[in-house]
């Protein structure tokens, strides 16, 4: 059978091989040639002809017209299947100098490709189905996309997008912007919001960059655990192992480790001068700068370990100080009852992020850390109804409460549930909406009676008590 198939040439021919035709042959082409071999050797007790073509045309390199070669390695091949490749389509019905030629030496100036990969790669011309390993994913599609197979490079996509974790994120996140594959890096900051804060993991905060890890603290969809403080807690840390990629701790012992680190620096520094505007820290800046310090200042013990670390410009500090007095001000003396109307783009900037997880189901009651204006907003879960409860006169509360007869908040809930890889198993979201209540009153404002949920359920909120300093300006000016 060897021997009979090398005496065999393809009906379609190139270009100044007797022939005319066009390269780019379909997959009835293809096929009509395959079936032709098939006959003329006698194949008789092939089970299918896609595993005759694989291990005759591609393995066994059975009437192979030419030969790639590439990282030190040969593959005996055929034209009429590499031109399902865009690379090898363009190159064959162009003007290159490889046109004409039995024997190609591939450049790869890709690092990320490596023999297995253009392997599975040139194997996929010759087979319906690719079996991908997700430990090999980024490598096979950097050579398909080399290669231009749309095919491969769209169901590698799929194959990330399934096996997004802890390990696999950062390193789909970035292939996805190498390789254009929009959706993956979508789906992969989507997996980053949800679980940066939820599920840390001192792998993960080595990994993050300083660009990423700008557009995840900035952003109003940062599943925030707690309390903005715990953002500026974890940030600590990210950037901890940033600059000390070598400690290799628990994540128990990782704050501890951080605080010391930071407070042997402060001796290096003038007084006054934060670590963020040191040499050292200077990188850091873009990304701490997002984070919402109006929400941690207004906690005194918070605003106390903030003060302590020295990390945060004095500048920054006493600006929000400032922010935050007027706020309160406006609260008290200029009869603002809190947002009336949503903005958007209010919101998703400047509104505080606050999330608990509930391990089991049971009843729940809290409230969040922190002066919110004398709205002291209590926080059930029970029966599974999650209900808002503007507390005045009927609990204790630890500090001063607006006694003005209505005020409102806007606000964003979203709850989830997690798989073990970090991924969403269920959710509920109810989008941004304007609650008024009076004094003790209380609202309804998630029913779950009809969901199936999933413990441990983490609950993220985002919230505004008070109307912005702009809005407040034109209404006293009569402006809209």
């Amino acid at each position: 059978q060897r021997r009979q198939l090398q005496g065999l040439r393809p009906a379609w021919e190139p270009p100044g091989a007797g022939g005319s035709a066009s390269f780019g042959p379909g997959r009835r082409a293809r096929s009509r040639w395959a079936a032709a071999l098939m006959r003329r050797a006698g194949w008789k007790k092939l089970k299918s002809t896609s595993k005759y073509i694989y291990q005759t045309l591609f393995l066994n390199g059975e009437n192979s017209d030419i030969k790639i070669c590439a990282l030190g390695e040969e593959w005996s091949l055929h034209k009429i299947y590499l031109c399902q490749s865009g690379y090898f389509s363009s190159m064959f019905s162009g003007s290159w100098r490889e046109s004409g030629m039995d024997t190609i030496e591939l450049e790869i100036p890709d690092q990320n490709i490596d023999v297995e990969a253009l392997q599975v790669a040139f194997g996929s011309l010759y087979r319906d189905e690719v079996l991908i390993n997700p430990n090999r994913v980024i490598a096979l599609l950097a050579a398909a996309s080399m290669l231009q197979l749309d095919g491969l490079i769209q169901q590698c996509g799929e194959t990330m997008k399934e096996t997004i974790n802890v390990k696999t994120v950062c390193s789909y996140y970035n292939s996805a912007g190498t390789y254009g594959l929009d959706s993956l890096k979508k789906k992969s900051l989507e997996w980053l919001l949800n679980n940066l804060m939820t599920h840390q993991s001192v792998e993960l905060f080595k990994e993050l960059s300083i660009n990423l890890m700008r557009q995840l603290i900035s952003s109003s969809n940062l599943f925030v655990m707690q309390v903005e403080m715990d953002v500026y807690t974890a940030l600590k840390k990210w950037m901890f192992l940033q600059l000390v990629p070598s400690w290799n701790g628990s994540l128990k012992q990782l704050l501890s480790e951080a605080d010391a680190w930071f407070s042997k620096r402060k001796n290096d520094f003038e007084d006054g001068i934060s670590f963020l505007e040191s040499e050292q820290g200077s990188a850091f800046l873009a990304v701490f700068r997002h984070l919402r310090l109006q929400y941690i200042v207004s906690d005194l013990a918070s605003a106390r370990i903030v003060e302590r670390d020295g990390l945060i410009p004095a500048g920054w500090l006493s600006s929000v100080y400032k922010q935050q007095w007027f706020a309160m001000l406006r609260a008290e003396q200029d009869n603002d009852i809190g947002p009336q109307e949503i903005n958007k783009e209010e919101l998703e900037l400047n509104s505080m992020r606050c999330g608990r997880k509930l391990a089991k189901d049971g009843d729940y009651c809290w409230r969040w850390t922190g002066f919110n204006f004398g709205f002291d907003l209590l926080v059930t879960y029970t029966n599974r109804y999650i209900i808002f409860k503007r507390n005045t006169l009927n609990q204790p509360c630890s500090g001063s409460v607006s006694l003005q007869p209505r005020r409102s908040i806007a606000f964003r809930l979203r709850l989830v549930s997690f798989d073990g890889n970090g991924k969403l198993i269920c959710s509920r979201t109810a989008g941004y909406q304007i609650l008024t209540l009076e004094k003790d009153q209380e609202q309804v404002v998630m029913n779950l009676e009809s969901r199936l949920l999933v413990f441990p359920l983490y609950i993220s909120c985002n919230f505004l008590y008070t109307s912005s300093e702009k809005r407040r300006e034109n209404d006293r000016c009569g402006n809209p």
